[in-house]
């Protein structure tokens, strides 16, 4: 399996491809990553060196891997962070080129945007990009509660009110989303849930709340869905696999204290997680 992954990158720490491409290799997939801006360090630090690179550098690293021949070969593409709507029409252009190549490719759409208590981070023209754009292409999204809320323009306050919203988004374009992290007036306060859809059928699953604050967990969990979506055609397996690693991942970090996730540390936990967890239909 082979996957274009086109996204942000730093040299220190784990956020966007370094934090999406590992977990993917450690699969066994063959990762193409393009990286959208390589800075030092992830932005939470309040400083940082590195730039941010624009469309024309993204096609032209597209436009090199079309020369080798090898864009029918491509099983998937996975965007993130998009640092300007120009580097987002790059983006759908190369999902376009490897569609041309391999109509059985997949596109995942992880449409950040904001989140809650924080808002919206990126730049303007982005999120409505992702809303009017990037989204309706995509096979697969990857909303957090507040994306989500935005690109249906709606309120997920309650489990019923997430399905609608989930619905809303899915009439646009994208057959399956998942939401990577969801509370509703069901969840209980020492949880957190993960709520997916395809098909008019809906997933959830549920596992407890850590006591962390760490970036990157979204990137890897959009490129571990991606994956075993691709390998099984199924939301509810994919909902599975990718939430049991992600927790185990996550756990791992929180048990060390460290400010970074433990990608490399806890690696076992994409191939073989230490816990798993029920996914129920809803």
């Amino acid at each position: 399996m082979n996957v274009l992954s086109i996204q942000s990158h730093v040299a220190y720490g784990h956020v966007g491809n370094a934090s999406a491409v590992f977990p993917m290799q450690r699969l066994g997939v063959e990762v193409w990553p393009i990286h959208t801006v390589q800075f030092s360090n992830h932005t939470g630090y309040g400083a940082w060196r590195g730039r941010v690179f624009d469309g024309p550098a993204i096609e032209e690293l597209v436009d090199g891997i079309a020369e080798r021949g090898v864009l029918g070969t491509c099983d998937g593409v996975l965007s993130g962070y998009m640092g300007s709507a120009d580097i987002g029409t790059a983006i759908l252009t190369a999902v376009g080129r490897v569609r041309a190549a391999n109509p059985a490719a997949l596109y995942c759409c992880d449409p950040v945007i904001g989140d809650v208590g924080r808002g919206v981070f990126v730049r303007p023209g982005v999120p409505e990009f992702m809303r009017d754009q990037a989204v309706p292409a995509a096979d697969l999204i990857t909303p957090n509660q507040f994306e989500l809320d935005f690109l249906s323009g709606r309120d997920s306050g309650t489990l019923a009110a997430a399905k609608a919203a989930v619905a809303a988004v899915q009439a646009t374009g994208p057959r399956v989303v998942l939401v990577t992290s969801l509370h509703t007036a069901e969840t209980p306060d020492d949880a957190i849930d993960l709520l997916a859809g395809e098909g008019g059928r809906f997933w959830r699953l549920r596992t407890p709340r850590l006591s962390l604050d760490i970036n990157g967990a979204g990137d890897a969990t959009a490129a571990l869905f991606l994956v075993h979506y691709a390998r099984t055609r199924s939301a509810e397996a994919a909902l599975a696999a990718a939430g049991a690693s992600v927790f185990g991942l996550l756990r791992r970090t929180a048990e060390a204290g460290a400010r970074e996730i433990l990608t490399v540390a806890a690696q076992d936990e994409f191939v073989s997680p230490s816990r798993v967890f029920p996914v129920e239909a809803v």
